[in-house]
């Protein structure tokens, strides 16, 4: 259920902020976390596509395309395609999702937050 700028919402699950190693490389505890049932307003939102991944699949498949080759290698390359690639490639909306961007009752301002770690509150 997509939420409109101005939503009330609630974390659905605990969200990591911090990488694992970051805050004991420097002697400090960590990770840090916002706790799951905080509640928030949604600031913003973005359709983003399916991410690195995709778009490295996706060149990958325009470079396959673009190539001349024999029959053999024309023939794995395309079984390569249709097995590992055409699944995830991106194509004008297929992978893309909606996140947001929550300021919540704390203070944080948490950007990058999809669809399914919210609930209206």
């Amino acid at each position: 259920m997509p939420y409109e700028i101005g939503a009330k919402v609630r974390l659905t699950r605990d969200v990591q902020l911090t990488a694992d190693g970051t805050a004991a490389a420097i002697g400090l505890p960590g990770p840090l976390f916002l706790a799951g049932g905080l509640t928030g307003i949604v600031t913003d939102a973005a359709k983003e596509t399916g991410g690195v991944t995709q778009d490295m699949l996706a060149g990958v498949e325009q470079q396959i395309r673009a190539a001349r080759l024999d029959p053999f290698s024309a023939g794995l390359l395309e079984d390569l395609r249709q097995r590992f690639i055409g699944p995830g490639a991106f194509d004008a909306g297929v992978g893309a999702r909606i996140t947001y961007k929550v300021r919540f009752e704390n203070g944080f301002v948490l950007g990058g937050l999809e669809e399914a770690w919210l609930t209206e509150a």
